[in-house]
């Protein structure tokens, strides 16, 4: 086109192609200027939606902490760091972009974005970065890394952090045939309007990071808690208990169980008496009573369990029952001929039907009463004859009764034996211990604790006369026969009085002791 063989006219002509065409080149630069910058625009209104997004998503989550604070808190903490790692990254990319245009009257005017010179002079010095360069780079790798290291132990996360990693990578790029640095790359002899846009981009990159970290941790949960490995068995019936031949009409069904499940109150009864704090932990997602089986027979438990469900309770309702039979591991073993109570003496038994409560068994007898649930008292000391029976009524829980009834021979109180110093039969002993012994008596193998009071006894030293004793030591009388009572001699001590607190009946006559004097 510029050959020297042009006529000068043919010059002219291709002279004003050269024009046209720069002009056409300075209108596209200006186009493209325009196109950059509405590129920004819009990146920046992304950036206000999903900043909106991301902060509702946060107060949803920390609402589910404080409701639920042991499944959804350590998500709220993780949460918590990438929130502070993007906000500080995203400050410093807007103080930035703040000083890239500073300058700038009318941050719209696009077109007249075309120099480089900001942050060519700010981040580069011909080859080399500068301090802010170095900056801008140290910034990408603290949220980089940063999400990284919050990330790196958290359950499928993989794919996350490896998209953080390449997103704000900064390892130098390929160019032709040799590499240059990232940040020449990407920055350096560009429009401003494209940096702009750039940075806009990066920030867009971070709150995209946030919106995926946060998404990636609820569906975590979400998968953790409908798996089924968070599943039971549980087996619901019409009643507690069965009788023999009866049809059993129990259901199995699935029930989940989950650690971090936790009501945040619990309103329990049983019996229609309420539970306090102390009668039930929460463990494993379950809620296990601590309470006493109680007396046998059917026990409801009801109330309510509530847990917060964005802001608001909801109650779960409650409405179980449970049946209390006596223990298994003690065989009914039963000598016949002893079934025996004893005359005199409030004789207690114990009346119950297995699988029925206390409160509809009825027990009745002559001499027989009731003291408290399954404890009774039988007094035969007006019972004419040496037998006395007891029948027994008893209302399952469907309705149906059912009746027993049990013989029970009536014996006199056991001989009590006379005891000195707690000893009874013949014993040795020295004078002055018998002095000042403490003359008793008790009944021998005898199953109630029945202590007897000694109210006077006789005494007889060989050749002297006896002695009749008021008490139960011996008196200055006693004493003074017994002084002259020789070694080797056999003290008597007979006809001992003796009453028990209680008992309605004369005692039978208590068995003498007699001493052998050892001084």
């Amino acid at each position: 086109m510029a050959g020297g063989n042009l006529s000068p006219r043919q010059k002219m002509i291709n002279l004003m192609y050269l024009i046209f065409i720069a002009m056409l080149a300075l209108n596209m630069s200006k186009e493209v200027l325009s196109a950059f910058g509405l590129m920004n625009e819009k990146l920046t209104e992304s950036n206000e939606a999903a900043a909106e997004r991301n902060a509702t998503f946060m107060a949803g989550l920390e609402q589910k902490a404080s409701e639920q604070p042991a499944k959804y808190e350590p998500l709220k903490a993780q949460a918590s760091q990438i929130k502070e790692l993007a906000a500080n990254f995203n400050a410093y990319l807007e103080d930035l972009k703040s000083k890239m245009t500073a300058k700038i009257d009318d941050p719209t005017e696009y077109e007249i974005m075309d120099k480089g010179d900001y942050l060519d002079e700010h981040f580069f010095k011909g080859d080399i970065i500068k301090p802010d360069g170095q900056e801008f780079l140290s910034q990408i790798a603290t949220f980089r890394d940063g999400v990284s290291k919050v990330l790196e132990n958290q359950e499928g996360m993989d794919a996350v952090i490896k998209d953080v990693q390449t997103k704000f990578a900064t390892d130098d790029v390929k160019r032709g045939a040799g590499k240059v640095k990232w940040l020449d790359h990407n920055f350096k002899g560009f429009p401003l309007v494209a940096s702009l846009t750039k940075m806009t981009q990066l920030q867009s990159d971070i709150k995209t990071t946030e919106s995926e970290v946060m998404a990636t941790m609820l569906k975590g949960t979400l998968t953790s808690e409908v798996s089924m490995s968070n599943y039971t068995t549980l087996l619901e019936t019409s009643k507690s208990a069965y009788f023999n031949g009866e049809q059993f009409d129990g259901q199995i069904v699935l029930g989940r169980t989950d650690n971090s499940t936790k009501p945040n109150r619990v309103e329990l009864t049983l019996d229609g008496r309420k539970l306090s704090e102390k009668e039930y932990t929460i463990e494993g997602g379950k809620v296990k009573l601590k309470v006493s089986a109680g007396a046998a027979g059917e026990h409801k438990i009801g109330g309510q369990l509530i847990f917060l469900e964005n802001g608001e309770e909801k109650p779960v309702a409650v409405n179980q029952s449970f049946a209390t039979v006596p223990k298994p591991n003690a065989a009914t073993i039963s000598a016949d001929k002893m079934n025996v109570v004893y005359r005199g003496v409030k004789n207690p038994m114990t009346i119950s039907f297995a699988g029925v409560s206390d409160n509809n068994v009825n027990a009745s007898g002559q001499g027989l009463s009731r003291s408290s649930g399954s404890k009774y008292v039988m007094d035969a000391t007006l019972v004419k004859g040496r037998e006395v029976t007891i029948n027994v009524n008893g209302k399952l829980p469907d309705g149906q009764t059912v009746s027993d009834k049990a013989v029970f021979r009536i014996k006199d109180l056991p001989k009590p034996t006379g005891t000195v110093r707690g000893e009874d039969g013949s014993l040795n002993m020295q004078r002055n211990s018998l002095e000042i012994s403490t003359i008793g008596a008790k009944f021998d193998d005898f199953d109630f604790e029945l202590p007897l009071r000694v109210t006077g006894f006789k005494f007889k030293v060989p050749g002297q006369p006896t002695i009749d004793v008021n008490g139960n030591k011996l008196d200055a009388r006693a004493k003074q026969a017994l002084s002259k009572a020789k070694r080797g001699d056999g003290v008597q001590i007979f006809d001992i009085e003796a009453k028990a607190d209680g008992v309605s009946v004369i005692l039978k006559k208590v068995s003498p002791v007699f001493i052998e004097l050892t001084n």
